[in-house]
Order: C-alpha cells, then structure tokens, then sequence
C-alpha cells in the first residue's frame, strides 16, 4: 500500500509540472504623459533594466541636468541607442503632469483557454520624482555620448 501510495503522488506531481510547463503568462505595461510642460532636452539614449529607455545626462535650455524615462508610441528610440538626441515632447516632473499606466495581463493554457485583464490608473499633480517624458520628436545629434 506504501508503494502505491509513493507511485500515486509521483504521478500527481509529474501531472502538475506538465500543466504547469502548459501555462503562458504575458504582461504589457503602457506608460503616457498625457498633460505636462512642453520641453526640448538634450542628452543619451540608453536602455532601461524593465527594457524600456531612459535619457541620461538630459539637458535643458537652462542647462539644467537629470534623467527621464522615456515614453512613445514608436519604436524609433531603439534606433537612438548610444546616440546624444535633442528630445520635444511633453514633460511630467515639475508641476502640473498626468500619466495615465494601462496594464494588460494574458494567461493561456495549453487546452487554449484564454484569460485577459487590464488594469488603468491615472496619476495627477506636482509628479516630483516620476520624471516621465513623452517624445513627440527625436533629432540626432551625434553618434556617440559623452
């Protein structure tokens, strides 16, 4: 009966890595700056942990430096990589900002069956340390940065 029992949930287990290996998950966070101050900023595209970009060393027309994280609709940013740019767009960093954050969750397993859910916040107000631009323009201007 012991050796039944040990057999039995040898093949529970096998049975739940199968269906577990069986599970896709996938997850997309859109980020936008849909309200903020226009700016036209200088600096160096580079790559962000999550994947997305980041302009480091940003400049502005008082010379003021930070960083932004960067949003856009495009996918024209991958191609600025390494590059210093002038960036236009929409700023959230310093007085009125609003970010809107949609977040779609998928789950599929392997019988096909399909699971959705989407997420939407909005945030408002004086966003000191969520320094978000929004690119509506990308000019380069040289090919390596400082």
């Amino acid at each position: 009966m012991k050796k039944l029992g040990c057999a039995l949930a040898a093949v529970v287990a096998a049975c739940c890595l199968t269906a577990a290996q069986d599970l896709e998950k996938k997850s997309q966070t859109k980020v936008s700056v849909e309200d903020g101050r226009s700016v036209t900023v200088t600096g160096c595209v580079a790559r962000n942990a999550d994947g997305g970009y980041i302009l480091t060393n940003a400049a502005n027309k008082e010379g003021d430096l930070g960083s932004y994280l960067l949003t856009s609709d495009n996918d024209d940013l991958k191609n600025h990589v390494g590059h210093r740019v002038e960036i236009s767009g929409k700023a959230a960093d310093q007085g009125k900002g609003k970010l809107k954050v949609e977040t779609k969750n998928e789950t599929r397993v392997a019988d096909g069956d399909k699971s959705t859910t989407t997420a939407k916040s909005e945030v408002k107000g004086d966003l000191k340390g969520l320094p978000y631009l929004g690119v509506k323009s990308v000019k380069m201007l040289a090919a390596v940065c400082p």
